[in-house]
């Protein structure tokens, strides 16, 4: 209830206005220290009022310039407003003004932005609450599912990068290498007789130059060079017999085997040989024996087929005696391989798609040690690759037989001693598949990658290699300085 209008018999005292002591400050006064007081406070805020409420019509004028005819109209409505406001109100807005606020408040408050709008503006768009909106179920556990397949694909792609580096799979990382240039050596091996020391360091000082002394290389002697065959006459084949035809070589033998008889029968004649006993055959039985064929037919007969018997015999020995054993057979065959790579080494470089055909495997290696061709059989998950050399007739047979005789589209079952121990093993060397049928071998072929000359034999013998990566073939093939026909290999199709 009001204070205004409790009963005028209640002892409390009154607080209505004229019970409340009067001040000399005027109207005026007091309304411009309350609107200071109010634009220090709102100055600063966009808003027009506090949730969405305007302001009060006494304050809406706030920061806007008004003539003097307009402050005496504010000063009655505001002398006849205060009238209105509850006591309390009152009592603080007159403490305020009392506490030594200027006249003109609204001119000297710093916190005031001139630059605001009219605080009586209408009011903008009302506030609109928001709708809740709840996530899907599962959506943040999908999100963090992603996160971590992302994470694991990364680690994947750095751990194989690595193990690519380790293993050398990559291939044009290490090509630089094979452009490197060495630097040069401290002294040439040309000059270490005439420089003391191991570099030309000292060149400059006449007494470090080994020209004029004593123990120098140069002399007043001329060395001639030992005279050395052209290496191109290597090449040259033997001369070969001049060929007869069939009646000159008849005339030939019969030469022969008449001067042979001359001299025997010259042999016979001087006692140096006894006469041979007649060589009795069955056509000239009667003519040779005479009466004593008549005589005794039937012991004649059977002398003249144990004579016989006898020749034959002797042919025959006399044929084995003159064949060759088995071991000089081979050495004979080793001397006449000798003779052909003494002529020159030639290489042969084969690429070879699968050997997962035992039989094939065999008869490369086998083949090549006949040949006495030394070299290696790189044998690899993508390719295979044979490296042989050898003089040029052991060559051209090995590039028949790896080239023609071979049917490399066949395709046999593996037995268990396929290939060497630890080589069958691999899948990838298998006749057959994980299901245990025979692998389709219709496209596999053999290429012939290089074919060349050679200085010297780069092998000391002839072996094979199972390589799982390019880094293990390329190593085999660098202890012989070959590890270029590795990557002429792989760009071949």
């Amino acid at each position: 209830m009001d204070r205004n209008h409790h009963s005028s018999n209640s002892l409390s005292p009154r607080h209505d206005a004229t019970s409340r002591v009067q001040k000399s400050e005027s109207v005026a006064d007091r309304m411009a220290a309350l609107k200071a007081r109010v634009a220090a406070a709102i100055g600063g805020s966009k808003a027009k009022g506090g949730l969405n409420v305007g302001l009060h019509p006494a304050l809406e004028d706030l920061g806007q310039w008004k003539s003097s005819s307009s402050k005496s109209t504010d000063s009655a409505i505001g002398g006849g407003g205060s009238r209105s406001q509850p006591a309390a109100a009152g009592s603080s807005i007159k403490k305020r003004a009392a506490s030594g606020s200027p006249a003109d408040g609204a001119r000297s408050n710093p916190y005031l932005d001139t630059n605001q709008p009219a605080q009586g503006a209408p009011a903008g768009k009302a506030r609109q609450t928001r709708q809740l909106v709840f996530n899907q179920k599962g959506k943040y556990i999908q999100q963090a599912a992603a996160l971590r397949r992302q994470a694991a694909l990364e680690a994947m792609k750095k751990r194989i990068a690595e193990q690519t580096r380790k293993v050398g799979i990559d291939e044009d990382l290490d090509l630089e290498k094979n452009f490197i240039v060495e630097a040069p050596p401290d002294i040439e091996w040309w000059d270490e007789g005439l420089v003391e020391g191991k570099s030309y360091a000292s060149i400059e000082d006449p007494a470090s130059r080994k020209i004029n002394t004593s123990d120098s290389i140069i002399t007043e002697y001329i060395q001639h060079p030992v005279a050395i065959e052209p290496p191109q006459d290597q090449h040259i084949p033997a001369p070969k017999p001049m060929y007869l035809t069939p009646k000159e070589q008849k005339k030939l033998r019969r030469q022969r085997r008449m001067a042979d008889l001359k001299e025997h029968q010259a042999k016979i004649r001087l006692g140096l040989e006894p006469a041979p006993p007649p060589k009795v055959k069955k056509g000239n039985l009667m003519r040779v024996l005479g009466e004593e064929a008549l005589q005794d037919p039937t012991a004649v007969e059977a002398r003249v087929n144990r004579e016989i018997a006898e020749r034959h015999q002797k042919h025959l020995q006399t044929n084995e005696e003159r064949r060759l054993s088995k071991e000089a057979a081979h050495q004979k065959l080793a001397v006449n391989q000798e003779k052909d790579a003494a002529k020159g080494i030639h290489i042969l470089v084969f690429k070879i798609g699968s050997l997962a055909n035992g039989q094939h495997r065999y008869k490369i290696g086998v083949n090549a040690q006949q040949c006495a061709l030394t070299g290696v059989c790189i044998m690899h998950p993508t390719f295979n690759l044979v490296v042989v050399e050898g003089g040029e007739h052991s060559i051209n047979k090995y590039k028949k037989l790896m080239l023609h005789r071979i049917d490399w589209t066949e395709n046999v079952p593996s037995r268990a001693d396929d290939g060497k121990p630890g080589a069958a093993v691999r899948q990838w060397l298998k006749a057959e598949d994980e299901k245990g049928q025979l692998k389709d071998m219709s496209l596999n072929k053999c290429v012939l990658v290089f074919e060349g000359d050679a200085k010297s034999r780069a092998f000391r013998k002839w072996g094979s290699k199972v390589c799982e990566t390019d880094a293990e073939a390329r190593e085999v093939l660098a202890r012989t300085k070959m590890e270029s026909f590795w990557t002429q290999a792989k760009n071949t199709h």
